[in-house]
């Protein structure tokens, strides 16, 4: 068969194709506008974390936000957005006692409600610097990607109280 009898079928092949690509989870690409802020010893911190952070999370393949930053990661475009250095969170101060937390891989996580797009939030506690992992709704149900952090995070943001 010739090329010109195979050319009718290649342009619905390749839509086909296209679309599916599109449909896959984290195809979009995370932006994270602007990066936290933190005060130098927590910058210090972060940067060590992003240097210790996997390149593969459930399955997805990282890819950091723009615009680029040792203060954020991503994986699967936008499906799991990591940023290092944020400030306290409101969850936290209301709930000082660390009650909604779990640990996980020797990391406590605070685990956030939620949020009307279906993804949840998670913020590590007890430690000299705050990570927030937000996880989109297709892979909100797995909690155990937090397992995938455990090691940088011990590694690299000690233990404490934070006073950012």
């Amino acid at each position: 068969m010739t090329f010109s009898r195979l050319r009718p079928l290649c342009l619905p092949v390749l839509a086909a194709c296209l679309a599916l690509a599109g449909c896959t989870p984290g195809s979009a690409r995370a932006e994270v506008a602007p990066p936290p802020a933190p005060p130098a010893d927590v910058v210090r911190m972060c940067s060590a974390l992003h240097g210790a952070l996997p390149e593969t999370v459930a399955g997805l393949d990282r890819e950091d936000p723009e615009p680029a930053s040792d203060l954020t990661a991503a994986w699967g475009g936008a499906a799991i957005v990591l940023r290092c250095g944020v400030p306290k969170p409101l969850d936290l101060i209301s709930d000082p006692q660390g009650t909604g937390q779990v640990e996980v891989n020797g990391v406590g996580w605070l685990i956030g409600k939620r949020r009307d797009d279906g993804s949840f939030r998670f913020v590590t506690g007890g430690r000299l610097a705050y990570v927030e992992v937000v996880v989109d709704r297709e892979h909100a149900t797995d909690a155990g990607l937090l397992v995938a952090f455990g090691p940088a995070v011990q590694k690299s943001v000690p233990v404490g109280v934070s006073s950012y």
